[in-house]
């Protein structure tokens, strides 16, 4: 080859951009030690954190990320609430919202915004969620990590199991990690809604919460796992 060829196409190498998940929508790119899995950025990075809010500081943990490389359809508002809807959950008991609302920051750009959905486990057909109301049950708190400076697209979530409404709808004792498990074994095994098949992939972390109660609503400890689903449609 002809040394100007090849200086040519060095050149043209060098200056081809790259386009890579890692860079913000900001322009401005994480480091490699920013990297984290593809389909979702840690929200510490920019100065967010793994803990919703509540009351003060405390918090409950974000302890399940649905990847943005999942099924696109689920990315969407109507695309989650229906997915959901296969693992079990529905919104609450007669459109009314029971307790406070909470809110996180996932760092990218948005800092403290309310939740987006709330949901409960829908026992039965008529009035489900109401039940759950109730007696207690499940539920889950969400947030869409898509500010200007993180615009991911993945699902932040907080799942826990909660008591009757005669307490308040207190967590139960190992009430994150039983709400969250409850959640990614559902998704795990596979699940339906108006012909729509779906199945999910899971991803452990445990670096991105602390194990224990410190700084946990309730004083509550939760075991410090955080479930990365990746959902596919079948």
């Amino acid at each position: 080859m002809f040394p100007w060829v090849l200086t040519l196409l060095l050149y043209c190498a060098a200056a081809s951009p790259v386009h890579d998940q890692t860079v913000l929508t900001s322009g401005k790119p994480l480091t490699a030690s920013e990297s984290q899995s593809p389909g979702w950025y840690d929200p510490r990075l920019r100065g967010g954190r793994m803990l919703d809010y509540t009351i003060e500081d405390y918090g409950e943990p974000l302890n399940i990320i649905i990847s943005a490389l999942s099924d696109p359809y689920i990315l969407t508002d109507n695309g989650f609430e229906h997915y959901t809807k296969s693992l079990g959950y529905s919104q609450e008991c007669l459109g009314l919202h029971y307790g406070n609302r909470h809110y996180a920051d996932l760092g990218d750009g948005d800092g403290q915004k309310i939740e987006l959905i709330l949901a409960r486990q829908h026992y039965f057909p008529v009035w489900g969620t109401c039940w759950e109301s109730l007696a207690g049950g499940h539920h889950f708190r969400a947030w869409r990590q898509n500010g200007t400076e993180a615009n991911s697209g993945a699902w932040f979530i907080g799942a826990s199991k909660e008591l009757d409404s005669r307490n308040h709808h207190t967590i139960v004792p190992n009430g994150y990690n039983l709400g969250r498990d409850w959640f990614v074994d559902n998704a795990i095994a596979g699940t339906r809604h108006k012909n729509r098949w779906w199945k999910a992939e899971v991803e452990w972390r445990t670096d991105l919460l602390e194990e224990g109660s410190d700084g946990i609503n309730h004083g509550i400890a939760q075991d410090g796992r955080v479930a990365v689903l990746t959902v596919l449609r079948l």
